[in-house]
This record gives structure tokens, sequence and C-alpha cells, in this order.
């Protein structure tokens, strides 16, 4: 088998905004807001945040150590640290994690896309019925999700096929400050609007007699599902990080850039809806029926301004997707470069067509065409379960307890103290963290998605 050399992000600035990419996108922009709404507001931003610094960094780290230890796509990278124990297949199941949730993701980035289009040619005005029956005529459309989900595919395959330098840290180094500039746009304008101060109170105002446990576990989840934890994405991107990037000092910053725009997209979504009066615990369904119809109203004095926020809403809607389908084909596309030892842009076709499959399916599934289902949901429900209550939990559990329990601590050391040139003072707290409390806040995740835990 021929060595295939080995690339790494060419500054420090560029394993940021690229890891960044990675972690910040549906999750924050789309997820979290809705996520905040049903949860209470400020008490759940509050233990979010706290999860995702006692938590997700710990977690974040660990796939940092495999990958830049393996030096190799993920896979690899769990297979080379455990050393032929059976404890490689956690990288296999992050593969296939990353590989399935591609597919159905395309999907969801093609509606972003179609509303971009929408509010170009005029169709986001009218009715809160107008939106809902807009959302529900397109998801179900057989041409139109399949064409837009293949567009965003297509957009992908081109950065990726460029490889890791030319492709990947250049668009981030573009797509990342402008996805900030777009989502300040918006936040300055939702703020200014009259009676938004009891949007800005609800994200800010802690009411402590709405914590409980679905509230902190919410949290938890969020935590996970917005960082990118366990789907291989960060593992793939630290088998390019340079020997001397600080893991720890990366992890917290992007940590922070998370958190940043997670906050920020309340800020965007919660100020407007509550000036017009919409409720702000309005579900999955907040971005592409109710953000609509809140910004028609918002702006309806200054309907050239509705339509500027709209758009721009759903042009950052769309690089957001974007950026998080980039660093999920990656995960892929490195795979099969470096197993199948093929050119790079050999293996970022051979992904980029298995996910137009996955994605056509998952789309016509949603009332195209009957029958394609599975355990009773349709394969774009069944895809979104697996991926996000099954495999994701499991293969975080499983990193946590190779790290903290079956890799010796010399090794973990090693990486986490860039071979003691660093201090490494946090390493025994992070240590204890992956050890015990990571396991056990995930397996409450698993168990509480399963059903089994309330």
């Amino acid at each position: 088998m021929s060595k295939l050399k080995r690339v790494s992000f060419g500054s420090q600035l560029g394993v940021i905004l690229a890891t960044a990419g990675s972690a910040v996108g549906l999750g924050n922009v789309w997820r979290f807001p809705y996520m905040t709404g049903q949860n209470g507001g400020a008490v759940f931003i509050i233990i979010y945040v706290v999860c995702v610094l006692l938590l997700g960094i710990p977690c974040m780290i660990s796939e940092f150590i495999v990958g830049r230890h393996g030096q190799a796509n993920t896979a690899r990278a769990y297979r080379k640290m455990a050393g032929g124990r059976p404890w490689a297949i956690i990288g296999y199941l992050g593969v296939l994690t990353g590989f399935l949730i591609t597919g159905y993701y395309a999907v969801v980035a093609g509606w972003c896309a179609q509303y971009i289009w929408a509010s170009l040619i005029g169709h986001m005005t009218g009715s809160p019925e107008y939106f809902k029956e807009y959302f529900v005529t397109l998801s179900s459309d057989p041409v139109k999700p399949v064409l837009w989900a293949v567009i965003m595919l297509g957009l992908t395959y081109l950065i990726i096929e460029k490889g890791v330098r030319d492709g990947i840290e250049r668009a981030s180094k573009v797509m990342m400050p402008t996805l900030f500039i777009l989502l300040l746009v918006i936040v300055v304008a939702s703020c200014m609007l009259p009676g938004a101060e009891k949007g800005i109170d609800f994200l800010f105002k802690p009411d402590f007699s709405k914590i409980n446990s679905d509230v902190f576990l919410g949290a938890l989840g969020q935590a996970f599902y917005s960082l990118s934890i366990a789907m291989g994405c960060l593992c793939t991107y630290a088998s390019y990080f340079a020997k001397d990037t600080n893991l720890t000092k990366s992890a917290s910053q992007i940590a922070v850039i998370d958190c940043l725009v997670a906050i920020l997209a309340g800020l965007m979504i919660f100020p407007a809806a509550f000036a017009v009066g919409v409720n702000p615990d309005s579900g999955a369904s907040l971005v592409f029926i109710t953000l609509p119809n809140v910004f028609q109203q918002a702006f309806a004095g200054v309907p050239a301004l509705g339509y500027i926020i709209s758009l721009v809403f759903f042009a950052l809607l769309t690089l957001a997707a974007l950026t998080s389908l980039i660093s999920l084909h990656e995960v892929s596309t490195a795979f099969l470069h470096e197993e199948l030892v093929i050119t790079r842009k050999k293996a970022a076709f051979i992904v980029t067509v298995s996910t137009i499959i996955i994605g056509t399916l998952c789309s016509l599934s949603l009332g195209a065409v009957d029958g394609l289902t599975a355990w009773g949901k349709t394969l774009f429900d069944c895809f979104d379960f697996v991926t996000g209550q099954v495999f994701l939990p499991i293969v975080g559990f499983l990193t946590c307890i190779f790290i903290g329990w079956a890799v010796p601590h010399q090794v973990v050391r090693d990486e986490f103290t860039n071979w003691g040139t660093l201090r490494g003072r946090f390493f025994h707290l992070y240590i204890f963290l992956v050890k015990y409390i990571c396991p056990l806040a995930i397996l409450f995740i698993f168990l509480h998605q399963l059903g089994l835990l309330n």
C-alpha cells in the first residue's frame, strides 16, 4: 500500500475557523433557538453554557487527541490508538454516523437554499397559514427538495475535492466571517424593534423555577449536538492539526464561538418574535414556518427592510448548513481516500453520489413517495433518529471510556501537553471529567432520548 502524504491546516486561524465551521451549523441557528424557547429561555442558556464548558470541551479534546495522534481518517485513527483492539469499532461507527447524517442533512440544507430563492422572487409574504402550507408543500414535493439537496452537495464537493488548505480552510476563512456579519445585521435589526426588550429579557433574565430534568437533559443534548461531537468531524479535522496546536486552547476557542453564535441566534429571533407577539416555544417549525411570518410582521412598516432581513436570514441559514455539510462530507471522503488509496477527487465524488442517493430517498419519504419507511418512521425521520439518538450518544460514550480507561494516561498526557511543551495544569480535571462525568452525562442523554429516563 502506498503511503499518502498527510496534509495539515496552514494556520491557527484556519484551524479555528474550519473546526468552528464544523461545530457551528443548523444546530446553533435552527435547533438552539427553538430548544431555548421550549425550555424557559435564560435558564436553559445558563445550563447549556455550563454543559459546553464541563462536558463539551472535554469530549472535543478527546476527539482531537485521537485524531492528531492517529494523523489519519477517523476509522484509522481509532484503530492506531487502539492497537488492534476491539475499540477500533468506535472509529468505523463514527465514519458511518457522519456519512448517514450527510445524506439527510443535505435535504435540510436544500430547504434553506429554496427559501433564499423564494425570498428573492417575493414568495415569502402571506398569512401564517400560507407559510405553513408553503413548507408542507415544499417538503413533500418530489423535485424541488431533491434538486436543492443535489446543488448543496455539489457545492460541498467542489470545496472538498480541492483539499484541506485550498478547499476547506480557504472556504472557512470566507464563510465563517460572512456568517458572523449576516448574523450581526439581523441581530441589530431585531433588537431595534418596538417591544424587542421582552425577547431580550426572555434570553437573559433567568427564571430558575423552570429548571427540571427535561431542561437539563435538553441542554446537555444540545451541547453535544451543536459541537458536532461523535460525528467524526472533530477527529478528522484534528488529524490535520500541526503537532504544536494547543488542543485545549483550540477546543475552548471553538466552544466560545459556538456559544456566541447560539446566543446571537437567540438575539436574532426572540426580540422579533416577542415584538409581534409570537410564542417563543414554536418548536422545530420556528425557522421555516414561524420566522418568515415574524419578519413580515415585524418590518411591516418598511416592507423593503422585511424583504432584505428575510433574504439575509435564509442566506445565513444556508451558509451555516454548508459549513457543517463540508465537515460531515470530509469524514467519509478522508476515509475512502486513505483506506482505498484513491485520489481525493474520486473519494469525494463517490461520497457525493452516495449521499445524493440517501438524500433523495429521505426527501421522497416525506410525502412524495409512499412506502419509504422503516420501523414505522419515514426514512428521513429514521435516519435522524438512528444517528442523533442512537449512534451519536454511543460513539460519544465509547470515546470517553476509551480515552479515560483504555488508553494509557501517558499517551493522553503527551497529546494534551504537546509532549511536555505545555503546562497541562487542567489535565487531571480533564481525565476526571472524561472518566466519570462525561460518560454518565451521555448515558443519561441516551436513556432520556429513548424514553427510558424521565
